[in-house]
């Protein structure tokens, strides 16, 4: 089983770069996106043999996830049922058979960390989210989740030590989220890889130099462990500022 995350930064505009192409060479059975930054009607995707699943944000032309798979789910749920953090198209929950699957883009904590303390309340009541669904079966969560767990995670640490996505605050929410019964599989099969990087900011022409940061995760329950096969990244697929990243299970 193949899936894909990826933060298409806009997919209208993704769309334009070559979405389409990659989804259909991918062949994912399940493929979640991220800040679509659209409304209902704005698209028409003709994704043959997919189930389509879509949360907008209220604000327009802001956030959003949506998912596509080919197996059609149990049960689907948009938002984690708190109104503080529904209204941004953030989250959508699809319950298989086997499996939760939990597609997230979470807030930034934006300049001068102007949202951390807001992150923070939506970092506990997420995990909080995840770890009921957990109890019931096992869950993978994918997306953007606006952190760079390790040093190892990004090209300049030091330099970002105070910065949105890399502060002690986030840094410790991952910490305790894969404390709480989870993996993150990218380090689970490459524990020391350097250099492997999902956003480029485009402001620095960062992607050129590779200076970049891993900030998209596929992260799975720790049951699920032995039913793991491969995660990569597929850091030569252009049309956002993320690229791809995948999970063989």
């Amino acid at each position: 089983m193949r899936l894909v995350s990826w933060n298409v930064n806009g997919l209208r505009a993704c769309v334009k770069k070559g979405f389409l192409d990659y989804f259909e060479d991918v062949d994912a059975d399940i493929f979640c996106v991220q800040e679509i930054k659209l409304q209902e009607g704005q698209i028409d995707l003709d994704l043959r043999n997919y189930y389509q699943y879509w949360n907008y944000a209220k604000k327009k032309g802001y956030s959003g996830t949506a998912v596509f798979t080919k197996d059609k789910p149990l049960s689907v749920k948009y938002g984690l049922g708190i109104e503080e953090h529904d209204n941004e198209g953030r989250v959508i929950t699809l319950e298989f058979e086997d499996f939760y699957l939990v597609n997230v883009y979470t807030p930034n904590s934006q300049r001068e960390l102007a949202r951390l303390d807001y992150r923070m309340n939506w970092e506990d009541d997420f995990r909080n989210y995840l770890k009921e669904l957990d109890f019931i079966k096992p869950v993978i969560l994918c997306g953007d989740l606006n952190v760079a767990h390790k040093e190892i995670d990004l090209k300049n640490p030091s330099s970002n030590k105070k910065n949105a996505g890399f502060t002690d605050e986030e840094r410790g929410k991952m910490t305790k989220l894969l404390g709480s019964g989870f993996i993150d599989t990218f380090r689970y099969f490459y524990p020391d890889k350097e250099d492997a990087y999902t956003w480029w900011s485009y402001i620095t022409r960062a992607r050129e130099r590779n200076a970049g940061w891993r900030i998209d995760y596929f992260i799975v329950s720790e049951r699920l462990k032995d039913r793991l096969k491969d995660a990569q990244i597929h850091s030569e697929i252009m049309g956002s500022d993320h690229c791809p990243v995948v999970l063989e299970i």
